[in-house]
């Protein structure tokens, strides 16, 4: 792989000029006005493998948003590694609290900032680079395809058939992944495990029309004072879950594992530090690593309605919402958990409001064996290009697509993510390390050749 190194070195300015390119390209799935841009970054993505030494790169379409599938073929009886990556972003409201246009990529302090840096542009085109390195080398010792998708940040809900359509084009040994993080760059870590997840919208209405506060307050039902009650009820005065049977399924570690999950370097100061909060909050009898990685969550992640602009307007708001999300650990399974908050939720509502509950996402929980192959071989990589053996890592994020992997082509997903907590993903000021992106195209080159060489 000495090769592969010095041509990543002689390279490393022109990778990091095409991620720019890459990295303008606004390609957000959730907003529909950027749907021209999907597709022009799909076929980017599609060129650029072409470029890098595919032996062909299609652009798939889909009842979404297109599916990037490219593949090298060295050897019809050599393993075979399946990279998945997704290539849409996350909207980058609130856009005022931004410090540079997240679409205008600079680097600044050693990091590379701009929407996409870190997920899933930066990681997934780690991929691309490493897989050119090796191809110019001549060193590529496994088959290797390539699926990107443009709606992970969605749901991924046309990659679901996708997969059930293209089972033959998609036979692999191993899925490889990085849309995940690393404990830190001292303490490298593989990710063994992602929380399943449930989003659910729900809407409270009460008059047919906003009402005047004064005239009717205090007569009528507040939809947005009886949402507020309604959310604040879902999370007791002990940071659990009020569900009814939310918690059936979950098992409880027993003391080794919590003792072995617990080695992982936390500092609570630090992270109150890089927070800038006073304090942490949670399920009591859990610590923050605990409540992160192996218990379920519930969360509000917006919540509207009534006036909200500039100025005053006196109104008793006809109808106020919510979107709501709830982590998954596993045994939980994200369609029970739909069907559980949906009935509790209709059944804490008092008569003076009419409620709607609607399903919109969700996945099941992943578990990656630290005993396979491809685990042992990412150890070995993580270990020559970092210098310490990683850790195994429980991570409090979801992909709910990589579970779905494993049920529908029977194919177990390796997570080795090379992002931090200081990347910001989904929030304003999202950026990737220079040494992370360089650390990852150093290390998926050795990863190739402790896996093709395992038994």
């Amino acid at each position: 792989m000495e090769k592969a190194k010095q041509y990543i070195d002689r390279n490393g300015d022109r990778f990091l000029e095409e991620l720019f390119e890459l990295l303008r390209i606004p390609s957000i799935s959730a907003q529909s006005e950027h749907k021209p841009d999907m597709q022009r970054c799909a076929e980017w993505l599609a060129a650029a493998l072409v470029k890098a030494g595919a032996d062909h790169a299609d652009v798939m379409p889909t009842e979404g948003n297109p599916v990037v599938f490219a593949e090298k073929i060295v050897n019809p009886r050599a393993r075979t590694v399946l990279i998945y990556g997704h290539y849409d972003v996350m909207p980058v409201d609130p856009r005022e609290e931004w410090h540079t246009d997240p679409f205008e990529p600079v680097i600044r302090d050693g990091r590379i900032w701009g929407r996409g840096a870190d997920d899933d542009k930066g990681q997934s085109f780690m991929h691309v680079k490493a897989f050119e390195a090796m191809c110019a080398t001549d060193s590529l010792p496994c088959n290797v395809k390539f699926m990107l998708e443009g709606e992970e940040e969605i749901g991924s809900q046309s990659l679901y058939r996708f997969c059930a359509e293209n089972k033959k084009m998609l036979k692999a040994d191993i899925i490889l992944v990085s849309d995940t993080s690393m404990i830190s760059m001292d303490t490298p870590s593989i990710t063994c495990g992602l929380r399943g997840l449930t989003y659910m919208e729900v809407e409270v209405t009460g008059p047919d029309k906003d009402l005047h506060s004064g005239l009717f307050g205090g007569a009528v039902a507040n939809p947005a004072n009886v949402l507020a009650r309604l959310v604040a009820s879902l999370i007791d005065e002990n940071g659990r879950v009020t569900i009814p049977g939310f918690y059936d399924d979950v098992r409880e570690l027993t003391p080794a594992e919590r003792k072995a999950f617990n080695k992982a370097p936390f500092s609570l100061r630090d992270y109150k530090r890089s927070l800038s909060i006073g304090d942490v909050e949670g399920e009591a009898g859990y610590n923050t690593m605990e409540r992160t990685g192996v218990r379920p969550s519930l969360d509000v992640n917006g919540i509207w309605g009534g006036y909200t602009e500039e100025g005053t307007k006196t109104v008793i708001p006809s109808k106020a919402s919510a979107k709501i999300s709830m982590r998954l650990v596993p045994n939980q399974d994200f369609r029970k958990i739909a069907r559980l908050f949906e009935k509790h939720f209709k059944a804490i509502a008092p008569k003076s409001v009419k409620v709607k509950v609607s399903f919109l996402h969700g996945g099941m929980p992943y578990v990656a064996p630290t005993d396979m192959p491809a685990y042992k071989a990412a150890e070995k990589a993580i270990l020559d290009t970092f210098g310490k053996r990683p850790l195994p890592f429980y991570s409090g994020g979801s992909i709910p697509i990589i579970s779905a992997f494993e049920q529908t082509l029977g194919i177990k997903s390796l997570l080795i993510g090379f992002g931090l907590a200081e990347d910001a993903i989904h929030s304003p000021n999202e950026s990737y390390g220079l040494d992370q992106f360089r650390k990852g195209i150093e290390t998926i080159p050795l990863f190739y050749k402790y896996f093709a060489e395992s038994k």
